[in-house]
């Protein structure tokens, strides 16, 4: 569905408005991909546009699932406390417990409607209005609508060559205003995996500030991907780093569960004494009109905290489609994790590139819609089929700008 056309005499919300005309870049390629497949026919099209990650749940989930719907038992689907259930946050907890080292309990978890209705309510928890938010270019998009929602301010950060978060440039952008710096490791969508000295500096550089100006900074770590990474790669936690630390994940990519929406907030204990930022982003459910997180699913993925799909999948996937595009001349920061890749697009016009691939049958997204113009995002968690399909269309386009 196309963003409506709105005028100055629309009911709809200025601010609404404006996030409609600067964002949707993924939903709109994804929804181009259905209109051209059903123009063309669907293995004519070949679409790399959205996360939707083709892998099944593992087996263990629908062990778990089938268990639960064949042995029902009263009030297995009522509302409990706004946090979750205690036994599924006792159990998150431990599993978080046995990862970190640091004490973690159920107080410090939080039950929330995957990874994006976590940052909403860590976001609603902590900000006051005109509050600055840092984010680290290039960056999930959606990033700027929950900013915007708790009436907080975006202030972006660039990144180095390799997608590494640029130290001067963040101690330059850290203001008396600043509440929050978000990361996302492994990143959507470059692919790019934080190293434990990259976590270090962010945590050092946001304490020098602190001290400073008489503040408090949180980082809010954005984690769906975590346990999508590869070659030997370690993903570490950024709790390690910075005490007013929150992460926010969910099983929408581990698990292979996008559309049951189904995630979770953890505080560092550290930052959570007296339990009260744990019980504020508990009441955020309430006040952000989720209530809770989805009850059957909280009992499914309390008993799977330690399974994941075969992260071999996605990282034959990238090995192809990296060898194929570098060998066509596209330039390419191979990326460590996550099952997205971030190529430079030939010319500057990101858009311009985008849209001839388009004619080329091959659907990707701009990489303006990141905030880093000039590049572009492939989505590799597809079938086979329509990696192998894109070749000819990348193929296409880079001899049209003269890659090959």
């Amino acid at each position: 569905m196309k963003s409506p056309n709105v005028t100055k005499n629309s009911v709809i919300s200025r601010v609404i408005q404006e996030q409609m005309e600067q964002g949707g870049f993924i939903r709109k390629a994804f929804e181009l991909g259905l209109a051209l497949k059903k123009q063309y026919g669907e293995d004519k099209v070949f679409d790399l546009s959205l996360g939707n990650p083709i892998l099944e749940p593992p087996d263990e989930f629908r062990k778990e699932l089938q268990r639960l719907v064949n042995n029902p038992f009263p009030g297995m689907h009522r509302y409990m406390v706004n946090a979750g259930y205690p036994e599924t946050r006792a159990e998150i907890a431990k599993y978080l417990a046995e990862e970190t080292g640091l004490p973690f309990t159920a107080s410090e978890i939080v039950m929330c409607v995957g990874a994006g209705g976590g940052l909403t309510l860590a976001l609603k928890a902590l900000l006051n209005r005109g509050d600055e938010v840092i984010v680290f270019a290039p960056y999930f998009p959606e990033y700027l609508l929950y900013i915007a929602a708790q009436w907080g301010i975006s202030r972006v950060v660039t990144t180095d060559s390799n997608f590494i978060p640029d130290l001067k440039a963040l101690e330059k952008a850290i203001t008396r205003r600043t509440k929050v710096v978000i990361i996302n490791s492994p990143n959507n969508p470059t692919g790019a995996v934080y190293s434990k000295d990259t976590l270090r500096s962010i945590g050092q550089v946001i304490q020098a500030k602190e001290s400073r100006f008489g503040t408090k900074i949180f980082i809010v770590s954005d984690e769906p991907y975590r346990k999508l990474v590869y070659d030997g790669k370690e993903c570490l936690y950024a709790f390690g780093f910075h005490p007013r630390t929150i992460m926010v994940t969910s099983h929408s990519k581990d698990l292979s569960l996008p559309g049951e929406r189904i995630g979770y907030v953890a505080v560092n204990p550290e930052c959570n004494r007296g339990g009260e930022l744990g019980v504020a982003i508990a009441f955020c459910n309430r006040a952000a009109g989720f209530v809770n997180a989805p009850a059957l699913m909280q009992r499914v993925v309390s008993k799977l905290q330690w399974t994941c799909v075969d992260v071999s999948e996605y990282k034959r996937k990238r090995d192809f489609l990296y060898k194929e595009l570098t060998g066509m001349g596209y330039s390419i920061v191979k990326p460590d994790g996550a099952f997205y890749m971030f190529p430079k697009a030939p010319v500057a016009n990101d858009l311009e590139f985008t849209m001839e691939l388009t004619s080329n049958f091959v659907l990707t997204v701009p990489g303006v819609a990141f905030g880093t113009p000039g590049y572009f995002r492939i989505a590799y968690c597809v079938e086979d089929r329509v990696i192998e399909g894109s070749l000819d269309g990348f193929r296409k386009t880079a001899e049209k700008y003269g890659l090959c």
